[in-house]
């Protein structure tokens, strides 16, 4: 099937660990004394560390120092891991991965996560990282919105970013893969509403792996 190449997000679009970050990061600002509405963690998580630090400030009157983020995101990290064990593939993410390996389509992983944070989730998934294209936030100069990670992907891939196809299940993702001109694909797996996906640039929206594998025509162009 397809000359293209897959570039999938990680958190809530191959593996349901989103709530599990939100709840992380819920547990970092509150041993910082931060109070921020765990619905206001959700919409943030997919970006980079850099950018949720800004928007958090715009959100709270008061100065966040760079020891405080440092020590934020060493929290979050460590929290996360102690809920890691819940994370589990997301219906269908393994298959599809699978049938794209069988069909020898080229796919990578692309994460705004650190290598600390997503290992339990590619372990979770089946991936291993030393046989997988993956790249995590410890790679790359900048996070989604910015599309370095899903450039950096192609580039190991040795595929045209243009040509790819990038799978996700955040705004953020949107918004990268339209940045770097690949087609947008988004999941409802994060939390994330259909129209917000569009809005971003998604061109199909689909409810998790398992759909789109189903609809894998509708976006893998044909070569039999």
């Amino acid at each position: 099937m397809t000359g293209s190449a897959f570039l999938f997000d990680l958190d809530g679009t191959l593996v349901d660990s989103v709530y599990q970050h939100v709840l992380a990061w819920n547990e970092a600002l509150r041993a910082e004394n931060i109070g921020l509405s765990v619905w206001r963690i959700h919409r943030k998580i997919g970006m980079s560390g850099g950018l949720f630090t800004n928007q958090l400030l715009r959100e709270i009157d008061r100065e966040v120092t760079p020891d405080q983020v440092q020590r934020l995101r060493e929290r979050h990290a460590r929290e996360y891991l102690r809920l890691a064990k819940s994370v589990v593939p997301l219906p269908g993410a393994r298959e599809l991965l699978a049938g794209l390996t069988d069909a020898d389509i080229p796919w990578a992983i692309a994460t705004s996560g650190r290598m600390e944070t997503a290992a339990p989730n590619l372990a979770a998934l089946g991936v291993d990282p030393a046989k997988a294209v993956v790249v995590t936030r410890d790679q790359v100069r900048f996070a989604k919105p910015d599309p370095d990670l899903f450039i950096e992907a192609a580039r190991r891939l040795e595929v045209p970013i243009e040509s790819a196809i990038v799978v996700g299940d955040s705004i953020w993702d949107m918004l990268a893969a339209a940045r770097c001109r690949a087609l947008g694909v988004g999941l409802l797996s994060g939390g994330y509403g259909q129209a917000e996906l569009e809005n971003a640039g998604a061109l199909r929206v689909y409810e998790d792996p398992a759909d789109l594998r189903r609809h894998l025509d509708e976006v893998a162009s044909r070569t039999r």
